[in-house]
């Protein structure tokens, strides 16, 4: 993906379902108009989820997930089925694939029922209409979900396949704002941006690049320094700034250098608000203070990059942590998409920003763990809390600047 691209997090994810040679990869396929994904006859040549990135009209910057068949069968077919079912996590549209000779099968059903149970929307696909000797007979009629019969052979109703898709996305969706909702026109925004030895050489990082961009669209002023040039450029400015938003690192230094009526955030904070639910995280925050010898805390982190020596989860946090307790606490640590289905042997978890996943697959993680009654907080909200500055950290997200 080119650096003028839109971020996989921010595009919309639709996951195609169905069982083996129901013609997932083909619909993919025919809705691209390319040759994205391995068509054969052989059953289960789709083994593991295959992530697309692309432009899709009339919808826009999506990602396309083919996943692999429902009725795989043995030891390593369950396995690959449980991966299917993983990607509604991170769904935003359901396509189920069904073969319409077949119709709906007990796979199809309970799969459906499942996304159902999400609340994911959902489009039934019957394909290969092409191949029946009578269409007369044809039930591609489901009564919870718009449904229609396709031929990827022929092309027959895939353009109504793509409009159908377009009409199920969220109208919220682009609604969404991470800070700009917060902020008016020329309004003078301080982003403090450490540069230290995890930082991408010649880049900002995602949450970073993507907080300045919302800045800009909203007409507001952005200025960008590390906290060692904080102070003086506060004193080179002719008036005070209308919100200061730093990296969760420098917490505790920028805090002290911006005047308390100025409001002040961070980059994980407003990636808390924008991902997800920021009062579950914010009370998430309060197990800090209950943590005991022996327990158990999990950091997640959304991505999977190289570790530096001084890496803020596996390193920073921990570290910070055991001081603000005094506990001997134990720590566990995952990444990427193996976020823990178990997660009772846990007393608190700490998620990282977010800012490579999308809005489903983040509230699903919270959701997890609310339904476990395990506290769950992120990052920013951590450090804030242990610095004592939380509640003035979150002050320019209950109130507009």
């Amino acid at each position: 993906m080119s650096l003028n691209s839109t971020p996989s997090s921010e595009r919309t994810h639709i996951g195609i379902f169905g069982r083996r040679n129901a013609g997932k990869s083909s619909i993919i396929n025919a809705i691209t108009g390319q040759n994205l994904a391995i068509v054969s006859d052989i059953k289960g040549t789709t083994t593991d989820p295959v992530l697309k990135t692309m432009e899709l009209l009339p919808l826009g910057p999506v990602v396309l997930i083919d996943t692999p068949g429902l009725d795989d069968d043995g030891e390593l077919g369950a396995l690959r089925i449980e991966k299917a079912y993983q990607i509604l996590n991170k769904t935003d549209i359901a396509v189920l694939v069904m073969d319409a000779a077949a119709g709906m099968t007990s796979e199809d059903k309970a799969i459906l029922e499942q996304i159902q149970a999400k609340k994911i929307p959902c489009v039934a696909v019957f394909n290969k209409v092409d191949m029946l000797t009578d269409r007369n007979h044809i039930d591609n009629h489901i009564d919870t979900i718009p449904s229609v019969s396709v031929s990827t052979a022929t092309g027959e109703h895939i353009r109504e396949l793509k409009e159908l898709i377009a009409s199920l996305v969220s109208s919220d969706k682009n609604e969404r704002r991470i800070v700009a909702d917060l902020i008016h026109p020329m309004d003078l925004i301080v982003l403090v941006v450490p540069i230290d030895s995890a930082a991408p050489k010649g880049r900002l990082i995602l949450p970073q690049q993507q907080t300045i961009r919302d800045i800009l669209d909203s007409g507001a002023v952005s200025v960008v320094v590390r906290e060692t040039e904080l102070a003086e450029t506060l004193q080179k400015l002719n008036r005070k700034p209308d919100l200061v938003i730093t990296d969760s690192q420098a917490f505790a230094e920028v805090s002290a250098i911006v005047p308390r009526d100025v409001p002040l955030t961070s980059f994980s904070i407003l990636f808390a608000r924008y991902k997800g639910d920021l009062d579950t995280v914010v009370h998430g925050a309060q197990m800090l203070d209950e943590l005991q010898n022996d327990d158990t805390v999990l950091i997640a982190e959304g991505c999977t990059h190289h570790r530096q020596c001084e890496d803020i989860g596996t390193v920073k946090l921990p570290r910070l942590i055991k001081k603000y307790t005094g506990k001997a606490v134990h720590f566990e640590f995952c990444s990427g998409t193996e976020f823990p289905s178990d997660l009772k042997r846990y007393r608190l978890i700490i998620h990282c920003g977010g800012c490579t996943l999308n809005e489903r697959e983040m509230k699903h993680r919270q959701q997890c763990a609310r339904e476990q009654q395990i506290a769950i907080t992120n990052y920013g909200i951590a450090i804030a809390h242990m610095n004592g500055i939380l509640k003035r950290s979150i002050e320019p997200l209950t109130i507009n600047c």
